[in-house]
């Protein structure tokens, strides 16, 4: 790998630490405020409107500065938005600010990934970014669920930062507020790595930040990337997998607690195996599937989908925990090729920065709608096994379609 990439790595990594271990956290303080359970997917809606809103000037926010430092900066804003659950702001409030700051960065990263890293190494490159990517989940998920334990929360380092934060909020946040400053930390952490990331040298004319012409581009950007055989499937497929991914993560998390009766510390496990699984997956993308076949791994897709009733159907927490592992797994070998197919054509049809913001405006899209709608179901009381019914054939048949397209057209 380049120079500087490994650094950015590792940046990346405790960023997306802190984001996930902020979910959990966020979750057990709507709960511990008594709010309706629809709310949950609602923080993650919070965060993803950003994307959507944003995305026609996200892509040239990232062409115009150095990537490094922008996702310095990125993080000091998440550093902002989850400072503010400690001043009592609402949950959702706040965590549409950290992903203000999730929004900018994405474009960054990967843009740079593409400016770095030559075009038959984008597989390999992307699978250390998925890795550190579901690591950071599996581990972020993890310490959430630590940091919601008696074992910490009893400790002497979170009672001194809870006596010294105590001014600072609401007697209903208080418990949670060593758990926060800990993520905070974590969020300077990253900022500091962000800092040692080199400059690409990549430079790109200045686009028109007026809000006519910007839409009107990025529009035609969007249209350009549809359209191209290549392009167009692999964006359909990630627009697919992401959307159903996020609202995946609240559906087991509401799953391990309602069907084997874990508490949301130990349900948080749950994801730790399917985040084991998107490592296992994307590291034997990266070793074995060169770009040239990433159209194939899509069968994975189909599999994936027609496993998830499998899982809503067990009982058995060893059970549930191998299925879900099998199941990321299958998310991994399907993805990251496809990802890196999609920056690889996106690079060669627009610039880095803007064709990652047009993945990244067609993925969250399909986060928020996947979201609203999961929130709707719960508000509607839909048993949670049905609704994992429901995802898993979803994924299935629509990956099915995708396959059947892509053969027509050879």
């Amino acid at each position: 790998m380049p120079r500087g990439f490994h650094w950015l790595i590792a940046a990346q990594f405790f960023s997306a630490l802190a984001d996930n271990a902020l979910l959990i956290v966020t979750i057990a303080l709507l709960q511990a405020q008594g709010e309706a359970g629809w709310w949950a997917p609602m923080l993650k809606f919070g965060f993803t409107l950003a994307y959507v809103l944003l995305a026609p000037g996200l892509g040239d926010l990232a062409d115009a500065f150095p990537k490094a430092k922008l996702m310095a900066w990125m993080n000091a804003v998440k550093w902002l938005g989850a400072g503010a659950l400690l001043l009592a702001v609402h949950p959702v409030l706040a965590f549409a600010v950290v992903g203000l700051g999730a929004a900018a960065y994405a474009p960054a990263k990967y843009g740079l990934i593409t400016e770095l890293v030559p075009a038959r190494q984008l597989v390999v490159a992307n699978g250390w970014i998925e890795v550190s990517v579901v690591t950071a989940a599996l581990l972020g998920t993890g310490l959430g669920g630590l940091l919601l334990s008696p074992l910490w929360l009893a400790s002497a380092p979170a009672a001194w930062l809870a006596q010294v934060l105590a001014g600072l909020q609401s007697a209903g946040a208080l418990p949670l507020s060593a758990s926060l400053m800990a993520i905070l930390m974590l969020y300077m952490l990253a900022a500091l790595l962000n800092l040692r990331v080199p400059d690409s040298g990549a430079r790109y004319p200045r686009a028109s930040m007026r809000p006519v012409p910007l839409v009107r581009e990025f529009a035609k950007a969007n249209r350009t990337l549809w359209r191209d055989v290549e392009g167009g499937l692999s964006l359909a497929v990630t627009t697919l997998f992401w959307g159903v991914a996020a609202t995946l993560q609240f559906i087991i998390l509401r799953w391990g607690q309602d069907a084997l009766g874990l508490p949301l510390s130990q349900a948080a496990y749950l994801q730790a195996a399917t985040a084991i699984g998107v490592v296992l997956g994307a590291m034997l993308a990266g070793r074995f599937v060169p770009l040239r076949l990433a159209h194939r791994m899509m069968g994975a897709g189909v599999l994936l989908g027609l496993l998830m009733p499998v899982v809503a159907s067990v009982s058995s927490l060893a059970w549930a925990a191998a299925w879900l592992v099998l199941a990321g797994a299958l998310g991994g070998l399907m993805v990251v090729p496809l990802n890196a197919l999609l920056q690889h054509r996106g690079h060669v049809l627009l610039s880095a920065g803007r064709s990652i913001a047009v993945q990244g405006f067609n993925e969250n899209a399909s986060v928020l709608l996947m979201l609203m709608l999961y929130a709707g179901l719960l508000a509607w009381q839909v048993p949670i096994v049905g609704v994992m019914w429901g995802f898993g054939l979803l994924i299935a048949a629509v990956m099915a379609a995708l396959m059947w397209r892509m053969r027509r057209h050879q």
